[in-house]
């Protein structure tokens, strides 16, 4: 039976005692060697020593271009010490600890965009304390860095928990402090200020949760690096940010032009950052300062927002229903199909192609979803060439819709030729024929390459179920015909 907990202390619990104890222990170590007066570097190395792993990726980043751009080798903590530093080195020590003990997992998206932001966050928290030069620049991205702990820990251990949890926040609508309350029993900021207490980060807790004075300007370094991290995610020319750039300039005694170039700089270093902790893969969740890149990336996070509609589902279901019955035009009847796949299932890309130029070639008829314009004007591939076979001739051949990037459909993966790739993409999709009657008229296609999500079994038997009605009226229309 997978653990349920219910309540703070039960989490806390859980998290120390199963789920978190190597992470729990070398935060709570770390953490008493910065309250301790004098400090040694061997008590910094003792507990980095403990643990032969983590000693070697933090000496790894030790000897990274960012921290280490001398570029002189550093092969133990001690000289790592001397070299850069006894509070770079915790801050490594802690960051890579964040990192592993989260990461070492399957991550899910949550976990992922969560970690990215904190990271985006603290760089540059601790940014604009050095600019303000209030020496507490290791303890600033500390703070903000852990700004989210509770949540963070969440995503990464809560198991069945999480899965219903992200199951309900997906439902339109929805509050989400309440569905937290509702699956945890409790907030995450509660979380969050439950586990800084029990990892004995003292100060920190008021810190990262902007509690202390507005005059602090440790405190005022954490919130403004936290929220232009939430803010960037609306773009870097929203309104929102406009305005904390204008708190930023006022705060740092600069221009709002020059304010927001620091943010940018800032975003572009925490992508070398998270690169440099081991947490790449974090790299393309944090917001890029490239025209081209920003515009990527704001399409995969609208992608990510789309949900499954059931309303439109029903609404869609019933359209086509009804225009098989009463007759309906070609046009109206792939609208609806169009619509119930992509906001009804929540099918992020949808398309069908249709057999043309005297049934030789597949040819993009209609598509909806980010990016696929261009598939009306490209998208063309041969309908039946015997020396290199493909997928959507082989659907419409033997009648049968596919989930491709499955295990039962793996026997079938050299089908997806390189042109297919070329114009699609990789990944997994659905492909299903598209029929009138017995007379073939071409293939269903459908994804959600966009956001990277993974397909799921509901959204395949809606596929399925939207390519049989849309078959029924197109066979009622030539009936007719």
């Amino acid at each position: 039976m997978p653990v349920h907990t219910q309540g703070l202390q039960s989490w806390i619990e859980r998290l120390n005692q199963s789920e978190l104890p190597a992470l729990a222990s070398v935060v709570t170590d770390l953490q008493r060697l910065t309250q301790a007066e004098h400090a040694s570097v061997q008590q910094l190395a003792d507990v980095l020593l403990r643990d032969a792993a983590l000693t070697s990726k933090v000496l790894r980043v030790a000897n990274s271009s960012y921290y280490n751009p001398s570029q002189e080798v550093i092969k133990t903590i001690s000289r790592a010490i001397v070299l850069i530093g006894f509070d770079n080195v915790r801050l490594i020590s802690l960051s890579v600890s964040l990192v592993d003990g989260l990461l070492d997992r399957a991550p899910r998206h949550q976990l992922l965009e969560l970690l990215a932001r904190s990271f985006h966050a603290a760089v540059q928290a601790r940014n604009l304390s050095g600019y303000l030069m209030s020496r507490s620049e290791e303890e600033v991205f500390i703070a903000a860095l852990l700004c989210h702990v509770g949540e963070l820990a969440f995503w990464g251990c809560g198991g069945t928990q999480a899965d219903e949890l992200a199951e309900a926040l997906a439902v339109p609508g929805v509050l989400a402090d309440e569905a937290v309350q509702q699956v945890l029993g409790t907030s995450f900021r509660q979380l969050t200020l439950g586990l800084v207490k029990s990892w004995s980060l003292g100060e920190l807790t008021a810190l990262a949760q902007g509690a202390t004075t507005v005059q602090d300007s440790r405190a005022r370094s954490v919130t403004l690096g936290v929220r232009i991290s939430e803010a960037a995610l609306d773009g870097w020319e929203s309104p929102r940010m406009a305005a904390l750039a204008a708190e930023y300039a006022d705060l740092a005694g600069i221009s709002e032009a020059d304010a927001l170039q620091q943010i940018l700089a800032s975003a572009d270093e925490a992508v070398q950052v998270a690169s440099t902790f081991g947490a790449s893969k974090l790299c393309r969740l944090i917001p890029n300062t490239d025209p081209e890149q920003i515009r990527l990336q704001q399409m995969q996070r609208q992608a990510a927002l789309l949900q499954p509609d059931l309303l439109v589902l029903q609404q869609a279901m019933q359209d086509l229903g009804q225009m098989a019955c009463a007759g309906s035009d070609v046009t109206l009847i792939l609208d609806a199909l169009l619509k119930g796949l992509h906001r009804g299932a929540g099918l992020e890309r949808v398309m069908v192609v249709v057999l043309a130029d005297k049934q030789t070639r597949f040819r993009a008829r209609c598509a909806v979803g980010e990016g696929t314009q261009s598939w009306l004007e490209s998208f063309s591939l041969p309908a039946e060439q015997p020396e290199l076979p493909h997928i959507f001739s082989y659907v419409l051949r033997h009648r049968q819709p596919l989930w491709m990037g499955v295990p039962a459909s793996y026997n079938l993966a050299e089908l997806v030729t390189q042109p297919i790739r070329q114009l699609l993409g990789n990944g997994m999709f659905f492909v299903a024929p598209l029929l009138a009657g017995t007379r073939e008229i071409g293939v269903i296609y459908a994804d959600s390459r966009l956001s990277g999500r993974a397909l799921k079994h509901e959204q395949f038997v809606a596929f399925q179920r939207f390519a049989q009605l849309a078959g029924r009226c197109l066979g009622a229309l030539a009936g007719r015909g």
